[in-house]
């Protein structure tokens, strides 16, 4: 099982899939690229399981890249290209890559690693000894290279619940398990006349799997945007009919914020999600107010492919998460590990297809990340109401313990934050001798 199936059902569509500026690539020739990467990665001998990073900005280059690296049967690793040298170079040196495919967003920093290994460079990258990605693309024609379902796909790099940053290991079954819930949850919200709004980095988990490997699961298409501008993003909204809206809070602010955004612009979207960050009451309330969009909320990690839960098609409040996606199972759970009752806080505890199989050669963060009987180990707090909708309250490193009592510095924090005078909070726990922690 590859998760390139879901290309090559549509390997001969004359049908839009990628807009960047004033380029449309269409599903024949996005299949035909990717096996082009394939042929090339194949000539450098890159085969199976081999690891390949990707720095680059969200591009058609980048997608062709990356599914040209699931095609060959390699694990893809995109990374953040503005990290700075150091960690760049760190991340590179853990995962010892057969290749790394930079685009012009990350040659700066990749040229001062003085990486000793074959780099291709994207179109507008100039790193020193690459080679250029016209240069490198192979003959078309190349097949899928078969892979089973628990086979790697993908590995990207996060902090986990704790500690310096880790190659999650994604399989082809977690990412496509993943696309195959969230189509359920949203039956009938999402087809393949849906445009999407690219704005999410692909490097992310949320950009990459929740939002562009959901489009292609469905056949719909994607409008590619590397840097986030109110004005010119609602034009492209307005340009290429956008229906589906996924992005921070703080691009649904800046939007609410701006005096020349309004409720005309997001007259073609009909489902608007904010992730990647708790969304605040007064964010969701002035989207609604000012542009007439309705938002809801999702939740998941990196290490679960990596939705867990979405407010969409549930009726839940803005302020909550919503539900668990079918073939999810969610418990909240104490300190000693019982479950909480219903309006207690609880660390969030997930299973299903989904979850992840461990970090990269680190086996002491991927036992202490699980349970002994398999659940993940989010490293969130959270609280379902009576309806059964899930808000996220913290997380499980930031709690305090006073006189035995557990406090969350979020509840804190948004007490505080309450008040007139108080811009910004922040609450942290301090020994105390009396109570322990204050």
């Amino acid at each position: 099982m590859n998760l390139l199936s879901l290309l090559d059902q549509r390997a001969d569509v004359e049908r839009q899939a990628l807009v960047h500026r004033d380029r449309v690539v269409t599903f024949v020739e996005l299949a035909t690229t990717v096996q082009r990467v394939h042929s090339g990665l194949r000539a450098l001998g890159v085969g199976p399981d081999d690891r390949v990073v990707l720095l680059a900005g969200t591009t058609p280059w980048f997608v062709s890249a990356l599914l040209g690296v699931i095609h060959a049967g390699a694990v893809a690793v995109p990374a953040n290209p503005l990290s700075p040298p150091p960690e760049m170079l760190a991340e590179i040196a853990a995962i010892d890559p057969a290749v790394v495919i930079v685009g012009p967003a990350g040659a700066a920093a990749c040229d001062a690693c003085a990486l000793d290994l074959p780099i291709v460079a994207l179109p507008g990258a100039e790193v020193a000894g690459s080679i250029a990605f016209d240069d490198f693309l192979g003959e078309p024609g190349a097949d899928a290279t078969p892979r089973e379902p628990g086979d790697l796909a993908m590995m990207l790099f996060t902090s986990g619940t704790a500690g310096a940053p880790k190659a999650a290991m994604l399989t082809h079954d977690n990412l496509l398990a993943n696309l195959e819930q969230v189509d359920r949850h949203r039956s009938g919200l999402t087809s393949s006349d849906d445009v999407a709004f690219g704005v999410l980095p692909m490097f992310h988990i949320l950009g990459l799997n929740s939002l562009f490997s959901s489009v292609l699961y469905t056949g719909g298409s994607m409008v590619l945007v590397e840097r986030f501008d109110p004005v010119q993003a609602v034009a492209l909204l307005r340009e290429h009919g956008v229906t589906i809206v996924s992005g921070p809070p703080a691009m649904w602010k800046a939007w609410a914020d701006h005096p020349d955004v309004g409720p005309d612009d997001f007259a073609t979207v009909r489902l608007a999600v904010s992730g990647a960050a708790g969304l605040p009451r007064d964010v969701a309330a002035d989207v609604l107010d000012r542009l007439g969009v309705r938002l809801s909320q999702g939740y998941g990690l990196t290490e679960s492919s990596p939705v867990l839960t979405l407010g969409a098609a549930t009726g839940a409040p803005s302020s909550s998460v919503g539900r668990p996606v079918p073939g999810v199972e969610l418990r909240l759970v104490d300190p000693a590990g019982d479950d909480v009752p219903v309006g207690d806080e609880g660390e969030i505890l997930a299973r299903g297809r989904n979850v992840f199989v461990g970090y990269w050669q680190n086996e002491r963060a991927t036992a202490d990340v699980f349970t002994a009987d398999g659940w993940l180990r989010t490293g969130d707090v959270g609280v379902v109401d009576d309806d059964g909708y899930l808000y996220i309250v913290d997380r499980t490193k930031d709690l305090v313990m006073v006189s035995g009592f557990n406090v969350f510095p979020g509840e804190v924090e948004a007490v505080l934050m309450d008040h007139p005078g108080i811009v910004e909070a922040a609450v942290v726990g301090i020994a105390d001798p009396s109570t322990g922690e204050a």
